[in-house]
């Protein structure tokens, strides 16, 4: 049984840590000043996102994880570090910056007649400059620590700054026959040659050949895709490329070549956010685990399938993705 052996890793992640707000009211009138809904406050909810989601889908299937990010010096990142400690998940490799906000993402979201609550807006608190020298000397030193009782090491990339050139070359030192490296590139590819597993989506990847190739390269046929990822593989020399497909499901390109898989579940998506993280977690923890490219995609897909059927970001429980294995 593949699930049990998921519990036996230890994962270093590195990433953009978030702190998702959601206001939660009922729409009950419009307002006279504005064509939008008023809401009657029903509750708030306070959940770690963005470099932190992965780390969430990680703990929740039994593994270990350590968490190394950036959060201000302020009552969101107070917050944050709660959230996460209650999780389970380390916080060793958690640097405060009192020169930037910790990245908050409030949402407002309205319940009404239909099953699952709908987001009307969201406000976003981020500072996107790339780290001071100094704060980037923490983070690099954090990684060379803490890498030491990890199997894999993930880079979450969001964007906002973490992820710059020293700590990447930084998780490549780290690197070993023993532990590999993984990376959730949001597009940014050429940036992660080499690297054990790398993963984006379809828009993402096709931004990434125009860019690289100076062509359209539009990916619409399973040719398509099947050319650009051997292609992709080949000339990052990664161990294996992951593109998530929304509604079409996920495509893998490894050593073992091209495969398919169709979304796991199709009828009951209410809400994908936080999808692509739980497709790259537990990707890499199954590679972690001793399984193949092929067979930890296949994986993420019931993973990712599962997620989508719950509101806001979420991670599935080893029972429930031993369910998806039978059922699906």
């Amino acid at each position: 049984m593949v699930v049990p052996q998921l519990s036996d890793c230890h994962i270093l992640v590195i990433g953009d840590l978030f702190l998702d707000e959601y206001l939660i009211g009922r729409a009950t009138r419009l307002s006279r000043e504005a064509p939008i809904p008023v809401l009657d406050f029903v509750e708030q909810r306070q959940l770690p996102g963005g470099g932190a989601n992965p780390s969430v889908n990680v703990v929740a299937l039994g593994a270990q994880v350590t968490q190394v990010g950036v959060i201000g010096n302020d009552d969101a990142g107070q917050v944050l570090m709660g959230l996460l400690l209650n999780r389970g998940i380390g916080a060793d490799g958690i640097v405060v910056d009192p020169d930037r906000p910790t990245t908050t993402k409030t949402r407002l979201v309205a319940k009404g007649s239909l099953r699952f609550p709908q987001q009307v807006a969201r406000i976003d608190k981020v500072d996107r400059q790339p780290l001071s020298q100094g704060i980037e000397a923490h983070i690099v030193a954090r990684i060379a620590e803490l890498a030491e009782r990890a199997n894999a090491i993930l880079i979450s990339d969001y964007g906002s700054g973490l992820v710059t050139p020293g700590v990447v070359a930084a998780v490549r030192r780290a690197r070993n026959p023993e532990r590999i490296i993984c990376v959730d590139t949001q597009g940014r590819l050429g940036h992660f040659a080499g690297f054990d597993l790398a993963k984006c989506n379809h828009v993402e990847a096709q931004g990434y050949m125009e860019r690289a190739f100076r062509r359209s390269l539009p990916l619409e046929s399973e040719r398509d895709f099947e050319e650009a990822m051997t292609r992709l593989q080949s000339e990052l020399n990664l161990g294996a490329l992951l593109i998530s497909r929304g509604p079409e499901g996920l495509s893998v390109h490894s050593g073992a070549g091209y495969v398919h898989l169709p979304a796991a579940n199709v009828s009951e998506v209410y809400d994908v956010t936080g999808a692509g993280d739980t497709v790259v977690a537990v990707a890499s923890l199954a590679l972690a685990a001793g399984q193949t490219p092929n067979t930890a995609a296949a994986l993420a897909n019931l993973a990712a399938g599962l997620v989508v059927r719950k509101l806001g970001v979420a991670a599935p429980s080893p029972s429930e993705l031993a369910w998806a294995i039978d059922n699906w």
